[in-house]
């Protein structure tokens, strides 16, 4: 088939939302098959593998964010559903939880300054300005927060989402391994400690590996974003006056 009819075909697809709902659909699953063959490998983390295929195809095709997220947002939709259903396997493990809740808030707070701390810093000896350091402050809360936490504190809302989604690969990808080698085995630690920082996509991988890691995720995430949406403007101001 010549190149020309191959870009009609392209052409009269693109104008159906359900092709790049398909096209994120298969990315996905594709990435979760080569991460199953790897023997759940984090370095091959589904979400990353689905967000370089999809990105590589709209550039390909010259498909714009708007005309993709046409389709995109049936996905996006079941974002909110998903992480409510985070609370079921906290439920099952409240006990644990509430045995465990004058560290586990002590701990929320101190990563909650510690994430926020160490972005700025990082941004600022690379010498980054105001508005950058705004932007990835809130790098290690979940998107929708992180998004109106740099929109008040003067960053740029869309690039924080891409800063979220990047922390939130790496610390599933190196989360694990790292936690191994510091030999920190009780799962509560493990999970309080990717929620806190990587959010919804560490907490995800933490649900594939243990139930008690995935509930301390789950909550740690809710507590983080509720801890850094009020802690950070405050050290902001404090910081910058």
């Amino acid at each position: 088939m010549e190149t020309a009819q191959l870009g009609q075909i392209w052409v009269y697809l693109a104008t159906n939302p359900l092709l790049h709902l398909t096209l994120t659909l298969i990315a996905y699953l594709g990435g979760s098959k080569l991460y199953r063959m790897s023997g759940m490998n984090p370095l091959l983390n589904p979400v990353l593998i689905a967000v370089i295929a999809v990105v590589a195809i709209l550039s390909l095709t010259g498909t714009n964010y708007e005309q993709y997220f046409e389709g995109a947002q049936f996905v996006h939709f079941l974002l909110g559903p998903a992480t409510v259903a985070l609370a079921i396997p906290l439920y099952n493990q409240i006990d644990r939880v509430r045995r465990s809740l004058p560290a586990l808030l002590a701990s929320i707070i101190m990563g909650s300054l510690s994430a926020s701390l160490s972005a700025i810093g990082i941004a600022w000896a690379l010498g980054a300005g105001p508005v950058l350091l705004a932007t990835v402050a809130p790098k290690s809360v979940t998107t929708p927060i992180a998004m109106g936490i740099s929109d008040a504190l003067g960053g740029l809302p869309s690039l924080t989402a891409v800063m979220v989604i990047l922390t939130g690969v790496i610390g599933a990808m190196l989360g694990p391994p790292l936690l191994n080698l510091l030999r920190i085995r009780d799962w509560r630690a493990r999970g309080l400690a990717i929620g806190v920082a990587a959010h919804g996509i560490g907490t995800a991988r933490a649900m594939q590996v243990n139930e008690v890691a995935g509930a301390f995720s789950g909550l740690a995430m809710g507590l983080n974003a509720l801890a850094t949406a009020i802690l950070l403007p405050i050290l902001w101001s404090w910081l910058f006056g």
